[in-house]
C-alpha cells in the first residue's frame, strides 16, 4: 500500500507545534501570578507532542526526541517534594515557599521564587507521566 500524500498536514504540524510549544511556555511562565503553571504548562506541552506523534508516528518521534518519560516524570516528583519539604527542614509547613529579588543584567529586578522550581516539577511530573500512558497505550499491538 503506498503512503498517503501529507504534505500540507506535516508543513502545518511544523508551524502549529511551534505555537503550541511558545503557548504552553507561556502558560507556565504566567502561572506565578496568573492563571496557568505547570500543570496546565505541561498539558499543552504534551498536546504539542501528541500532535507530532499522529502526523508522524510515536517511532520517529521517539528517535528524533530520545527521553526516558518515566524518570522524566520521577525526577519531576522528587524536584517537587523536595522542594516543598524544603519548609519542613526550617521548622515551617510543607510547601512553605521562599522568594527574594535579583538584579539581572537583562530583566533588572526580578524576583526568584521557590514556587517556580515546584512549578517546574509539576510540569515535568505531568510531561512524564502522560506520554508514558500515550506511548503504553500507542504502543500495544
Amino acid at each position: 500500500m503506498k503512503d498517503p500524500n501529507d504534505v500540507i498536514l506535516r508543513m502545518v504540524t511544523k508551524v502549529v507545534v511551534i505555537i503550541i510549544l511558545t503557548f504552553a511556555v507561556n502558560l507556565f511562565v504566567s502561572g506565578h501570578h496568573h492563571p496557568g503553571g505547570g500543570f496546565i504548562g505541561g498539558l499543552a506541552f504534551v498536546a504539542a507532542i501528541v500532535l507530532l506523534f499522529l502526523v508522524y508516528g510515536i517511532e520517529k518521534v521517539r528517535q528524533n526526541f530520545p527521553v526516558d518519560f518515566k524518570a522524566l516524570a520521577g525526577t519531576g516528583v522528587l524536584i517537587s517534594v523536595l522542594t516543598g519539604a524544603r519548609g519542613m527542614f526550617i521548622g515551617e509547613p510543607f510547601l512553605t515557599q521562599a522568594f527574594g529579588y535579583v538584579d539581572l543584567p537583562l530583566f533588572g529586578k526580578t524576583e526568584l521564587a521557590t514556587a517556580v522550581l515546584f512549578d517546574v516539577g509539576v510540569a515535568l511530573a505531568v510531561i512524564g507521566t502522560s506520554l508514558t500512558i500515550i506511548m503504553s497505550i500507542g504502543d500495544d499491538r
